[in-house]
């Protein structure tokens, strides 16, 4: 189990040979805790950011990708130092207590599933109020088998089947989380040429997955399904009204997968307006500035993730747009931003934030 995240009860101070008056002081100053090596304390929220979250609609969940990063010092945790590693073992808790950040993205269920007591672990760490945005493996995500660089070797025998979906992904994440699941997102790789050729009978293949889930909608408060997609093909004219309609069936909604390698969210905006009304899931990964390819770029030029570098006025206005027309219908609206998207996930949650506190 993981360690106490706010350390150890405070130790009684050793005494060396005190006199008799140094020992009957009743009001000495108390000796303050020391940090425990693996501790992380976040920092105190300031009335202002108490105010801002207290006044947004409660459905309105902003976060960020994941939570590793020492550079959120002073905007998520203390002035610490924390090293990356002591942060992804131990700094969850401190994140989930920052009042604007109500949720969480889990990628790395995508490299490999997680069991049931991982999910389990990561739900102790949070309150009840909390969810989570986790990513489907890709073993039943990705049409290809990949090396370790990410290039494809070998068609992949076991993309969108069902039962591995429901046996490595739905049932753990459900069993593990409980009521703190928030988003289960299946975001489809890209599709070699011979797949994006065949997208009907994929279509296909989709919803026979879909069906056979088990219905997440049903068994939490606030969980959905979400499809992604990383080929601008599914959005054409011909596919999008049939992704749509299968969807609709399957009770799932569209994932707003913004990356460069996709359409601008104005593109995407019109599949998930077919499914109306249904919940918004929005994954903020990349800044479009930086081309297709530019993942590497904005690390290179956004390390460590301590201020905004480029603000994306077009995807906040049409993330604050959106956000709002869905949770005024009632619909949950989950908005999980990488560092990669303006520069400090937490900074731009933040702007998001003051912008639908605005009337």
């Amino acid at each position: 189990m993981q360690d106490n995240l706010f350390g150890a009860p405070p130790t009684h101070p050793k005494h060396s040979a005190a006199t008799p008056d140094s020992a009957n002081h009743d009001d000495a100053a108390p000796a303050t805790p020391r940090r425990r090596s693996n501790e992380v304390r976040p920092l105190p929220p300031d009335d202002a950011t108490r105010a801002l979250a207290a006044g947004l609609n409660p459905r309105i969940r902003l976060g960020a990708s994941t939570w590793s990063y020492p550079g959120w010092a002073g905007i998520v945790w203390d002035e610490g130092p924390y090293s990356e590693s002591v942060l992804a073992k131990n700094g969850l808790s401190a994140y989930a207590q920052h009042p604007l950040l109500r949720c969480v993205g889990i990628d790395r269920s995508f490299y490999r599933p997680l069991t049931e007591g991982q999910y389990a672990l990561y739900a102790a760490q949070v309150p009840d109020d909390f969810r989570f945005v986790v990513k489907a493996p890709a073993l039943v995500t990705d049409a290809l088998v990949r090396g370790e660089q990410g290039h494809g070797r070998q068609p992949n025998t076991a993309f969108l089947d069902p039962a591995l979906a429901v046996q490595e992904f739905i049932t753990p994440a459900l069993a593990g989380l409980g009521d703190k699941v928030g988003a289960l997102v299946f975001q489809l790789s890209p599709l070699p040429f011979s797949q994006l050729q065949r997208l009907p009978l994929l279509l296909e293949r989709l919803r026979a997955m879909l069906k056979a889930l088990p219905d997440v909608r049903g068994a939490t408060p606030d969980g959905v399904i979400a499809v992604e997609v990383r080929d601008p093909e599914w959005l054409s004219p011909a596919i999008a009204p049939r992704l749509a309609a299968v969807l609709k069936e399957t009770g799932a909604t569209y994932g707003l997968g913004l990356h460069a390698k996709m359409p601008r969210l104005a593109e995407q905006l019109p599949l998930l307006r077919a499914l109306w009304p249904v919940p918004m899931v929005c994954r903020w990964n990349l800044n479009p500035l930086h081309g297709a390819c530019g993942y590497e770029d904005a690390q290179r030029m956004y390390e460590p993730y301590d201020r905004i570098h480029d603000v994306d006025h077009e995807t906040r206005e049409l993330i604050v747009r959106t956000v709002r027309g869905v949770t005024s219908a009632g619909q949950n609206a989950y908005v999980t931003i990488s560092n990669k998207a303006e520069g400090c996930a937490p900074l731009s949650a933040r702007a998001l934030a003051e912008r639908l506190a605005q009337r």
